[in-house]
């Protein structure tokens, strides 16, 4: 029979495999939209976490709100067109915390145009942001990880990678290859002790998203395909990024979660 002390010992036990707590974290992308949200989610989590982004306000804004929950950050910019920038951003995380234990690839790049107009200068740079950007930093922060036999890489896919999307070739050509590049780096690093799992979310107003979505045939399309028949919230998120950054999804490498309202596995919904 267990006791009342036992049950709280089993509860205690389960929590702790969603324990952040004495890890180190940096999200590119971190400051705005979904990246921004995980970041501070892990702060309360109980990691230290670096949340980046081209823009110093935003580091700032964002380091500030992580300071807010008692954690331990810094403010750097990087962009992930620029290797040399994502070094530095690598640098000085080792330097201040002597280590990197997760890291979630959420910086991203889209724009609407027809396929047969799309202009191969911003094809390019939609590319170059989410999948060449992604494989910059699996790259520069999977050694390090690798060497020390311990990390969670996370990246952001998309659910592009899995249903064609009007006007979106160049952004769903990316989130499909991140999630291709996601399984093949995890079975390359299975045995180094980095695991490599990516998030594939669903409609979810941020800012890249909302001129898509609001008032627009568009919205009201994703809001009928999604079972649930709403957006998904920001926070709704969180949830799965802290489990595969966990000790929980310490057996779970090479998977692209679906964080979609049932939008993959709908058919008719009604």
């Amino acid at each position: 029979m267990t006791t009342g002390r036992g049950r709280l010992e089993e509860r205690l036990k389960g929590q702790e495999l969603f324990d952040l707590t004495g890890r180190v974290a940096v999200i590119t992308g971190g400051t705005t939209g979904l990246g921004r949200e995980i970041a501070l989610g892990f702060a309360e989590a109980g990691a230290d976490v670096v949340a980046s982004s081209r823009t110093k306000e935003h580091a700032e804004a964002a380091a500030t709100e992580i300071e807010a929950r008692g954690r331990r950050t810094l403010r750097v910019v990087c962009d992930v067109l620029e290797r040399e920038s994502i070094q530095r951003l690598h640098d000085a995380v080792i330097a201040a915390f002597g280590k990197v234990d997760i890291l979630v690839n959420a910086a991203g790049k889209a724009k609407m145009a027809a396929t047969l107009d799309e202009d191969e200068a911003e094809w390019s740079k939609i590319i170059e942001t989410n999948l060449t950007g992604t494989m910059r930093a699996c790259q520069i922060f999977g050694r390090t990880m690798a060497d020390a036999h311990y990390g969670r890489i996370i990246n952001v896919a998309s659910l592009t990678a899995f249903r064609g999307s009007f006007h979106l070739a160049a952004y769903a050509a990316s989130k499909s290859a991140v999630a291709s590049l996601t399984k093949t780096l995890a079975i390359e690093l299975a045995e180094s002790g980095v695991n490599v799992n990516a998030i594939a979310p669903g409609v979810f107003k941020t800012d890249m998203s909302a001129p898509f979505l609001k008032g627009t045939q568009r919205g009201e399309e994703q809001l009928m395909r999604t079972p649930m028949h709403r957006f998904g919230k920001l926070r709704e998120v969180v949830g799965p990024a802290i489990f595969l950054a966990s000790e929980a999804a310490g057996f779970v490498t090479g998977e692209v979660i679906a964080v979609d309202g049932g939008y993959l596995a709908s058919g008719v919904n009604s």
